[in-house]
């Protein structure tokens, strides 16, 4: 006896319903960008705790207080920092806008540190941050160690070495830093690419019930 239409229909539709894919843990999913103060605390602390810990924490804190992107933390030379004047010479990345920073004084200490500590190991580089072999750095080392600190740092998602970048972003607009200030800090070429971060920011709403 033939089937009816409705009974094909439904013998259709239970043929080409599609499997639901198992969803994976909400830990696995990225919720987001950046990393709060607290939260680079946590991560800056996991650092210092590897084997070469001085050397993984000065870069994930000079990547953090400049904005850097990983090559740009990776082509970073010792003639780009005055150690005399407490400044560096920010060269940036994908066609935005070099500049010169100031070193806070942990920076400054640890850098002097970090000079000390491949002189006694017969380390003589052009590059700031260097591996056992006193080869520069690669991106997918320092993207590789900062994943492993957000890890150790228990931190509730995965980190990835942008991050830090962002961090930066959002923490100095929190601070108040204004939007072209910012820009020039992080170096963008657009001011769009700058204004994700004050506009996040509480800072212009503060006290306005007072």
């Amino acid at each position: 006896m033939p089937m009816k239409s409705s009974h094909l229909k439904l013998v259709e539709r239970t043929v080409l319903r599609p499997v639901a894919a198992t969803r994976k843990p909400n830990a696995a999913y990225r919720v987001r960008e950046h990393l709060t103060e607290a939260e680079m605390d946590k991560l800056l602390a996991a650092l210092k705790r590897n084997r070469h810990g001085h050397r993984d924490w000065l870069t994930g804190l000079l990547i953090y207080r400049h904005g850097l992107r990983v090559s740009e933390a990776c082509d970073l030379r010792w003639d780009d920092i005055d150690l005399a004047k407490r400044t560096i010479i920010i060269r940036r990345l994908k066609g935005s806008n070099d500049s010169t920073h100031y070193l806070e004084r942990d920076e400054l200490t640890g850098l002097k540190a970090l000079q000390r500590s491949y002189a006694k190991r017969g380390i003589n580089s052009a590059w700031v941050f260097v591996n056992e072999r006193g080869q520069p750095f690669g991106r997918m080392g320092i993207a590789r160690m900062i994943e492993r600190a957000g890890e150790a740092a228990k931190l509730p998602f995965p980190v990835h070495v942008h991050m830090l970048r962002h961090s930066t972003g959002y923490a100095l607009a929190n601070r108040g830093m204004d939007t072209r200030r910012l820009q020039h800090f992080l170096g963008h070429a657009s001011i769009t690419n700058t204004v994700r971060y004050t506009a996040m920011s509480p800072e212009p709403f503060k006290d306005i019930w007072r």
